[in-house]
């Protein structure tokens, strides 16, 4: 039977990138139904109002499963974040950033293998902002025990399904002691269901330079949204960038698995841009609707590509990024050839 996902190619380096990792999951044989939609710019190029259109919105909750690629918002008044509204309006409440070292990637780490595990949906990127005063302006920072409980309860599920023994969870309670309090005392509370897991507390600021000091000592960092936005970022500077890490959105109804980078315009349709984190996602994605739908050929096919991918990239056939030769669709041909051995 097939399963249907959805693919926003976005735009930039979207479609190229998009198209690199839809050639190589369809080498695996898996039967997924491809639905095309846009947001961002493309959604507008393709004659949308919206840069989130409800077709888009609907069709994601339909099949219950999107890969994403980098979307633009533009810059502007009345403009609101693509990203940010599609987790909000869909409410894919738990980002799951991985961040591991591949080799053939040479940084000042090795064995990196840390996940980042975030709220998606309030904080300060509730976007509450207000003009109190001439030249004075607040931006309000929210935090809901609802919200707050089910992101710790999310990380520590997270951590016993995937055999993760810490979450150390990030934070500033010793200045924003209502927010980042209520945070820290969900999470306390909801680890009593979890003493298998180990817990702790790092106040941000401290966790940002002992993390560059030794990524080891962590496994799971759970953040509120915005510490979450940075620490994604911070962490994947370890491994080699955004180019080599992954990301997934979770919510009840809805998931979707996108690569975090930029849409990169500069290079767009020039056959440069490194599909690795594009197809990171996909291979989530296969391992989430494997397990949410009991299909375990698509867990196994995940396991295939990333074999494919980590094999490629050891052995030299590498896009420029990385320090190779290879553009957008050699390095797709690389990884069918390799799958298909």
């Amino acid at each position: 039977m097939q399963v249907p996902v959805v693919l926003i190619p976005g735009d930039g380096i979207g479609p190229e990138v998009a198209d690199a990792a839809r050639t190589v999951i369809d080498a695996t044989g898996l039967p997924i139904e491809w639905q095309i939609h846009h947001a961002g710019v493309a959604a507008l190029e393709h004659g949308d109002k919206a840069l989130l259109p409800a077709s888009t919105k609907d069709a994601i909750l339909k099949a219950g499963v999107a890969l994403k690629g980098p979307c633009t918002t533009p810059i502007g008044g009345g403009f609101s974040s693509v990203n940010v509204a599609l987790r909000k309006e869909l409410d894919l409440f738990g980002a799951i950033r991985p961040v591991r070292s591949i080799a053939g990637v040479k940084t000042r780490f090795e064995n990196v293998d840390v996940v980042i595990v975030r709220e998606n949906t309030e904080g300060l990127y509730s976007g509450i902002e207000n003009t109190i005063a001439p030249g004075v302006v607040t931006s309000l920072k929210v935090a809901t025990e609802t919200a707050c409980r089910r992101i710790a309860r999310f990380a520590f599920e997270y951590a016993r399904e995937r055999g993760r023994k810490k979450v150390t969870a990030f934070h500033k309670a010793n200045i924003m002691k209502l927010t980042d309090g209520l945070f820290i005392r969900c999470a306390r509370e909801e680890h009593a269901d979890f003493p298998e897991i180990e817990y702790e507390e790092v106040i941000i600021d401290a966790g940002c330079m002992k993390i560059v000091q030794d990524p080891s000592r962590f496994d799971i960092i759970l953040c509120e949204n915005l510490y979450g936005d940075l620490m994604s970022d911070l962490c994947a500077g370890l491994v080699g960038g955004l180019g080599v890490t992954p990301g997934a959105n979770i919510g009840l109804n809805a998931a979707v698995f996108e690569a975090v980078h930029g849409t990169a315009p500069d290079i767009a349709g020039q056959d440069k841009a490194n599909p690795l984190a594009m197809l990171m996602s996909g291979v989530m994605m296969l391992n989430h609707i494997g397990k949410k739908l009991g299909r375990p050929e698509f867990v196994e096919a995940g396991g295939r590509i990333r074999d494919a991918y980590n094999a490629a990239i050891e052995s030299g056939e590498r896009t420029r990024d990385l320090g190779g030769t290879l553009g957008t669709r050699a390095f797709a041909d690389v990884l069918v050839r390799r799958l298909r051995g």
